[in-house]
């Protein structure tokens, strides 16, 4: 076994990966890469296979088969090198709710590893502007500041890869701006950003590449200048309908 990544331009490298659960077919022989500093928006319906893929590509799932790089990393030996150049942010928290940010993000530092755990959660609740807040209760946030929240701990110890599964579910129009423009912040030339969302204005405004995914597959993959952005939702529709309907006469 190699301890040491291999070199590479790619952030995140896929070559036909697949999760079959019985005769579902999750992800389906999706490939792609994504160069460091990129930022991915997937678009897809429900049931399109979008959070299977982000589970195997942070090695929360192994693929049914397929390979896949992750900051050089192959995720499906899970290993902790690979879990410390990455963070993950979600609809749902990951956020202990009867205790304060502050004991949350020093208590995540230290599974980091952080030297000092202490200055770098309040660091990191400054910057989503929390740190008034630093000494209440979690459960009492609302759903704009929990996403503010799993910010800062997804960044908390500065991962070079961040993974957003449909991250917008649930904000108002005030709460999904707020998150929009943290998330701005945090894409540079070093970190790179997989996200799946289906806010189409938003995920086209911030993304590089655009991806499709329906039914476990990428029914395209795209320089997002290469994107008629007018049009985008009329052809997005026609994707899924095309590509269910072809996947229905296949399995009859």
């Amino acid at each position: 076994m190699v301890d040491n990544p291999k070199p590479s331009d790619f952030a995140i490298e896929v070559r036909q990966l697949r999760k079959d659960f019985g005769v579902l077919k999750a992800v389906d022989g999706v490939s792609f890469d994504l160069k460091r500093g990129e930022f991915l928006s997937v678009f897809g319906p429900n049931g399109a296979g979008k959070t299977t893929l982000i589970k195997i590509l942070t090695g929360l799932t192994r693929p049914s088969s397929g390979t896949a790089r992750v900051a050089g990393y192959e995720v499906e030996e899970g290993r902790s090198e690979m879990r410390r150049e990455i963070g993950v942010i979600s609809h749902s928290p990951a956020l202990y709710a009867d205790l304060t940010p502050m004991e949350n993000l020093v208590f995540f530092g230290k599974m980091y590893g952080l030297e000092h755990p202490q200055e770098s959660a309040l660091a990191g609740l400054e910057d989503v502007g929390l740190a008034a807040r630093r000494h209440d209760r979690v459960r009492t946030f609302s759903r704009g500041m929990l996403q503010r929240l799993s910010i800062a701990r997804a960044v908390l110890h500065d991962p070079s890869i961040l993974f957003l599964d449909e991250p917008f579910t649930g904000l108002d129009i005030h709460a999904s701006n707020v998150l929009k423009e943290h998330l701005q912040t945090l894409h540079n030339n070093k970190r790179t950003i997989l996200m799946t969302t289906h806010d189409v204005s938003c995920g086209l405004e911030m993304c590089d590449k655009v991806a499709l995914q329906v039914m476990g597959r990428f029914a395209f993959f795209k320089d997002i200048k290469d994107v008629d952005k007018e049009n985008f939702e009329t052809m997005y529709f026609d994707a899924v309908r095309n590509n269910q309907f072809t996947m229905g006469i296949r399995s009859h």
